[in-house]
This record gives structure tokens, C-alpha cells and sequence, in this order.
């Protein structure tokens, strides 16, 4: 009988009321914790996320803020046309009309006036056409005067010059019929009326203005088609009415309607362009681009006819398609060209499985680096928080008095400070500043933390102050022990378990607040990321309704975190709680 009565205890079970009695505190508050089925579930969530965040970052293959690039045919602007409404002046080599005189010139154009200016000397100013002008070096060669009908003229003793008779009669003829110019044995002349005197100038050309634009056929024609005799020669061919003219002992052809000409050089037979003439300034949208003058009388005969595209064969003989687009007056040459560009916005895929964000970068490996951000932001925080908190709480409910009062006021003051307004003047200071990014996140912490202990230290100084006149309390203080010590051994580990309940559901409310600041712009800046600077995306309505796993994923990840804090801050207040239902 003895022996049954044995095994039958041997084999006992005990039941909860018995099983608490040999269990120590800390494991009666695990095994309470671990029957809350949403406490272990918020545990393994947040197992999870920092799996995913900690683990995750130093696993895949990408950086945080690499970009990722492709090669794309895409339309590209390949240059741009306009109606040359400016004068171009080229000046003949050696001459002296420094680029400063150009505005007094475009001054007298605008006056139509027949000379100008600038310091001591004086141009005179030939208009030899439509939008064209010679500038001329004036040197003064004769006076005339009429006094009772009689004409006399008196040369300059110092410039040599000798009058013929048929220079004599067109002088004499221009000022009588108040004329500003005249022209006399193949020679252009001008006059200045001064009174009853006036003066004659013998003008040399010097510079050209026009509104014309010469473009070269190839880039070896650079030089002769930028060069003053060539410009001029063409200028006063076409003025004339001329199909042809020698320069350097080379005859050039002139072609085409007024508005665009091209100048071609003989060869016996057979005529190379080397020059095309128009009043349509085709330039190209890179600085190394070379743009023919073929290339560019085709653009223009498309403008012309109005036309909304054209082919020209490139280098290799290939045709290529251009699409020509205006805007007001300026009118963009584009054209297909395979350019690498930046992979925006690409649907997740195997390579990316979150795909990539407006800079190019991997979702996903955001995501990763920017839990870590989000995570260490909330734990600093609030450890940060709880330290504050438990030493002024503690010095607060321990002492009372003046001490308690003071204390608390400083409580008050700290509560009545704005947040918000708060961190976004310090986001504004630190934007200005061009605070580096990584600073960023420890100032950011430390504002969190210095504006958010205030209600740890009020729960601290609450439970301090019920438990001070404790029995335990008056052992402490008989047997001597030092006040700091009475107060961070004794009393505080007895405010731990609340503690520690508050820290971790005040994790959750942090990760939204550094969520929110990030999204609103003043938390962690590029190139690191955030959840919430990740989420900020979703600002463009475009972004957000076109390309959800920009946004979503971030959001997702936000939800599941707070839950997860949530759920285990619950499941240790239910088990710290001694009056929880077995």
C-alpha cells in the first residue's frame, strides 16, 4: 500500500495554485508571458524585423544608396532652332573695334545713324542691305564749303590724298542734295555736315554686322567660313545680286533663295559646299556635338515647310528620324539616342524584388538600412528617456519638499514646450547648417529623448512615493546606507517591472514619431533612409497610385513594428500584474 501511495505521488501532476509556490519571480513572469498568445506573436514580429533589418542589410548584395543604371533609347534634345533676331559682328584681323564698341554700334543701328563713337574715335556706319552692316574706320580726307553757289574743296594736307574730278563732282553733287553718303571711282565716301562746312570720310570696312549665321558644311571649313573676306565677300555677292565670287584665287558659287544660301567652291565642273547662309540659328544641345551645314539646311527646310519630323543620314549612311517640337518661338530638335539612364521606378522583379525607388535604388536594401535607422532611433531613445526619467523621478519622490516642487515645475515647463514647432525650427537650423546626415540622426535622437522623459519621471516619482514609507525603507535608512544608493538599489528596481512595460510600449510611439518627422522632411535626409523618409514618397499622387511598392512596403513594415511593441508591451503588463487570472 505504501509503495502505490509512492508511485501514485511519483507520478503526480501538480496544478497552477501548487507550481507557483516553487517557481522564483522571474520565472512566474516568463511563464505568464509566453501563455499570452499575442505577446509571443509581437515577439516573433519584431524577431523579424530586426532579422530583416539587422541580418538583411549585411546579406544582400547592394548598398544602400547604390544606383542602379540602364542602357535605354530614349528622345533626347539634339539641338535647337531660332530666328537669328541678333547682330553678329566679325571683325577684319588686325583691326581696331574692340568687343566693347559693339553695343554703341547696335545703338546707331537702332538710330539709323551713319556713324558712332567710342572713347576718342570715331566708326562710321554703312547699311549695305537688308540686316546688314559695314563699320568703318573713318578718316577724314577733304572739307567742302559753299559760300555765294560757289563749291570749293580743300584735302587733308597730312593724308596725302589728291581729289580727281569725278570725285570733286560727286562730292559736290552729294552735298547739295544733303546726301551722307556718296561713292566715286569704285569707293565709298561719307560726309558730315557741320554748318556751312562739311566733312568728307574716306571708309574703310573693318567689321560686319549681320543677322545672318554661317554655318560650315564640314569642321575643316571652320576657319575660312568664320574668317572676315569670306563673310564680307558672300554679304556683298548677295547684296549685288551675284552668283558667283573670287576669294584667294578660289571662285565660290552662290545657290539657294535669299533666306538660305550655300556656297559652294569650284572645282572645274564639279562644286563642294562649304558654307551654308541663313537667318536660322541651329545650334547643337552638347558641347560636343558638331552639327554640318547638310544637317542644318535640313532642319531648316523642315521648319520651313512646317514639318513635324525629317530624316538625315548620319556619318555611317544610316538615316535617322528627328522630331522637331516648339515652344513659342524656340523650336528642339530630338531624336532617338541610347543613352544610360537611371532605372526609376522599376516594377519589383527577381533581380529587385520591391523593385526601385525615383533615385534608382534598390527597395528593398532601403528597407533594410532604413530599420535599423528606425529601430536604433526607438531603442536610443527611449533608453535615453527612461535615464532622465528614473533619475530625476527618483530624486523627485524620494526627497519631496522644495525638491519635489522644483522638479516637477521643471516637468511643467518641459511639457509646455511645442513639439513640433520645436523640432521643425531645429530641422530648419540643421538644413541650414548642411548638417551631415549621420549627425543628423544622433541630434534628432537626442531632441526625442530630451523632449519625451517627462512622463517616465512623474510615474517614477509616483510609485517612489508610495513605496518610501515601505518597511523596507526604514531598514534602509536604520541600517544606514547612503541616500543614492537607497534610492537606484531599492526603490527603482521595484519601479523596474512598470518600467519596463512603458519603455516597450513607447517604443511603437517613437518609430512613429521619427516616422512622421522623416516623412514630413526633418528627420534622416538622403542618402540614408528611414521608414518614414522611404514613405515620404507617397506626397505624389502619381507615385502613390501608380507604384505601390514604393509606400506600401514601408508602411506595412511600420504597422507590424508598433504592433509587435504593442503586443509584448501588453503581454509584460499582464505579467508583471500579480492579480492576473490563472
Amino acid at each position: 500500500m505504501e509503495t502505490k501511495n509512492k508511485k501514485s505521488f511519483g507520478t503526480q501532476k501538480l496544478d497552477d495554485e501548487r507550481r507557483v509556490r516553487v517557481l522564483s519571480p522571474g520565472m512566474l513572469v516568463f511563464k505568464r508571458f509566453v501563455r499570452n498568445r499575442l505577446a509571443i506573436t509581437g515577439l516573433i514580429i519584431l524577431v523579424v524585423m530586426f532579422a530583416f533589418s539587422f541580418l538583411g542589410g549585411i546579406l544582400t548584395p547592394y548598398g544602400q544608396s547604390q544606383v542602379f543604371k540602364h542602357d535605354e533609347a530614349i528622345m533626347k534634345e539634339y539641338a535647337t532652332c531660332v530666328q537669328s533676331t541678333d547682330y553678329r559682328f566679325t571683325v577684319r584681323p588686325g583691326a581696331d573695334f574692340p568687343d566693347a564698341a559693339h553695343p554703341q554700334a547696335m545703338l546707331a543701328i537702332s538710330k539709323n545713324s551713319n556713324s558712332f563713337t567710342f572713347g576718342d574715335k570715331t566708326y562710321s556706319l554703312l547699311k549695305d542691305g537688308d540686316d546688314l552692316y559695314s563699320v568703318g574706320d573713318a578718316l577724314k580726307i577733304a572739307s567742302a564749303t559753299t559760300l555765294a553757289g560757289k563749291f570749293s574743296l580743300n584735302p587733308v594736307a597730312e593724308t596725302g590724298f589728291v581729289p580727281s574730278a569725278s570725285f570733286s563732282a560727286a562730292a559736290q553733287a552729294a552735298i547739295e542734295a544733303k546726301q551722307t553718303q556718296f561713292s566715286a571711282d569704285g569707293t565709298i565716301y561719307t560726309i558730315a555736315n557741320e554748318g556751312k562746312a562739311s566733312s568728307i570720310f574716306h571708309v574703310e570696312s573693318i567689321a560686319l554686322a549681320t543677322k545672318r549665321v554661317f554655318d560650315p558644311y564640314t569642321e575643316g571649313d571652320q576657319q575660312l567660313t568664320a574668317s572676315f573676306a569670306f563673310r564680307y565677300s558672300v554679304e556683298q555677292a548677295r547684296v549685288k545680286g551675284e552668283q558667283t565670287f573670287t576669294l584667294d584665287g578660289v571662285e565660290y558659287a552662290i545657290s539657294g533663295e535669299s533666306n538660305d544660301l550655300i556656297i559652294s567652291a569650284k572645282e572645274g565642273s564639279a562644286q563642294t559646299p562649304v558654307c551654308s547662309v541663313s537667318d536660322i540659328l541651329v545650334s547643337p544641345n552638347a558641347n560636343d556635338i558638331f552639327l554640318t551645314g547638310a544637317f542644318k539646311t535640313a532642319a531648316r527646310e523642315a521648319l520651313r515647310a512646317k514639318e513635324a519630323k525629317f530624316s538625315f543620314a548620319d556619318e555611317t549612311g544610316t538615316n535617322v528620324d528627328y522630331r522637331i517640337d516648339r515652344v513659342n518661338t524656340t523650336y528642339t530638335v530630338r531624336t532617338l539616342k541610347e543613352s544610360r539612364v537611371i532605372t526609376m521606378f522599376s516594377f519589383p522583379s527577381f533581380t529587385h524584388p520591391l523593385g526601385t525607388d525615383s533615385n534608382g535604388m534598390d527597395v528593398m536594401t532601403r528597407l533594410m538600412y532604413g530599420g535599423r535607422i528606425s529601430l536604433m532611433v526607438g531603442f536610443v531613445v527611449v533608453i535615453l528617456e527612461t535615464l532622465i526619467g528614473i533619475v530625476l523621478g527618483g530624486i523627485s519622490g524620494y526627497f519631496g519638499g522644495w525638491i519635489d516642487t522644483a522638479i516637477m515645475r521643471f516637468v511643467d515647463l518641459f511639457n509646455c514646450i511645442p513639439f513640433y514647432p520645436i523640432v521643425m525650427i531645429i530641422g530648419t537650423v540643421m538644413d541650414k547648417m548642411e548638417i551631415d546626415p549621420i549627425k543628423r540622426i544622433f541630434i534628432l535622437m537626442a531632441v526625442l529623448g530630451l523632449l519625451g522623459w517627462t512622463s517616465i519621471a512623474r510615474v517614477v516619482r509616483g510609485q517612489i512615493l508610495s513605496l518610501r514609507e515601505q518597511d523596507f525603507m526604514i531598514a534602509t535608512e536604520a541600517t544606514g546606507i547612503r541616500v543614492s544608493r537607497r534610492i537606484f538599489k531599492h526603490l527603482v528596481p521595484n519601479v523596474m517591472p512598470l518600467l519596463i512595460v512603458q519603455a516597450t510600449m513607447s517604443l511603437g510611439g517613437i518609430i512613429i514619431t521619427e516616422a512622421t518627422l522623416s516623412f514630413l522632411g526633418l528627420g534622416v535626409k538622403y542618402p540614408l533612409a528611414s521608414w518614414g523618409s522611404i514613405i515620404n514618397a507617397a506626397t505624389d499622387v502619381h507615385i502613390m497610385t501608380n507604384y505601390w511598392f514604393i509606400w506600401i512596403p514601408a508602411g506595412l513594415l511600420i504597422v507590424l513594428t508598433v504592433l509587435g511593441f504593442n503586443f509584448v508591451g501588453d503581454g509584460l503588463r499582464d505579467a508583471f500584474d500579480p492579480k492576473m487570472k490563472r
